[in-house]
């Protein structure tokens, strides 16, 4: 199962879709495709079992 969100990066503000997985639970850095600078991404489950992330910079 994978989930698509759209998250905004924190550096360069542009929005981007990221393809999500439940083995991507948990933390993990990414680099933002625009400006190349690294995202802590946090994924989490929702109740009804899709996937949510928010992104901070690194």
């Amino acid at each position: 199962m994978t989930d698509s969100v759209q998250v905004q990066c924190p550096w360069c503000h542009e929005w981007q879709w990221l393809w999500l997985a439940v083995d991507d639970l948990g933390e993990m850095v990414q680099d933002c495709e625009v400006c190349c600078r690294p995202w802590v991404v946090l994924v989490a489950q929702n109740p009804d079992g899709t996937l949510r992330a928010s992104v901070q910079r690194s």
